[in-house]
């Protein structure tokens, strides 16, 4: 048990004394950039399938036929 905590604490000490924190705005103005990023992949991804449904959909009625 005394590993663990030996552990935790050696690994909050890295934290606070070795780890460069970036500044509060350049957090801020990434998370937008990610947040940004993440809701046009998944726009992406959205029209990407739609358009594959379609195409599938398309492809099978012509089959039927």
């Amino acid at each position: 048990m005394t590993k663990v905590v030996n552990y935790i604490t050696e690994a909050f000490e890295e934290l606070k004394s070795n780890v460069t924190w970036p500044e509060w705005a350049e957090v801020q103005r990434l998370t937008i950039v990610v947040a940004l990023f993440s809701i046009l992949f998944a726009l992406a991804t959205w029209g990407t399938d739609t358009v594959f449904t379609k195409v599938l959909g398309v492809f099978f009625n012509w089959l039927k036929a």
